[in-house]
């Protein structure tokens, strides 16, 4: 179980995992071998799984940000998930989800045309209803 110190932790690291752990511990009032103990214990314990960074895909030239509700056409998904594996350079997230939809589809494009192609290719595969975010 938690405390509330091992939340305090989990609450800095995910808003700055690079922060020093000497640092860390300053925020939450411990040492930084105590932090780092913490932080350790959480990792061996699985309740920390990884660290990653968060991209800013605009600056890498992806403009469009989509959501795909994918709607496989058969039993089988095989097909579109074979189809997705193709195109990871354009897919941020692909979800299994209960609901209207089989998947939820996560995707970024650099452009229309892109876009297009890419829904072109999976309606041979999955029928879909897009929708574009605008602004976060």
């Amino acid at each position: 179980m938690l405390d509330q110190t091992d939340l305090r932790i989990l609450e800095e690291l995910s808003k700055n995992s690079r922060i020093t752990m000497k640092e860390l511990g300053e925020r939450v009032h411990l040492t930084g071998q105590a932090a780092a103990s913490r932080v350790a214990k959480l990792e061996e314990n699985g309740v920390i799984e990884g660290y990653t960074i968060k991209i800013n895909q605009v600056k890498l030239g992806c403009f469009i940000h989509a959501l795909i509700n994918i709607y496989t056409k058969n039993i089988s998904h095989q097909p579109y998930l074979s189809y997705i594996k193709t195109q990871e350079k354009y897919i941020i997230k692909n979800y299994k989800i209960s609901g209207d939809s089989c998947y939820l589809l996560e995707c970024k494009f650099p452009s229309n045309e892109i876009l297009d192609q890419f829904l072109n290719d999976l309606n041979k595969h999955a029928n879909y209803k897009l929708s574009i975010i605008i602004n976060k």
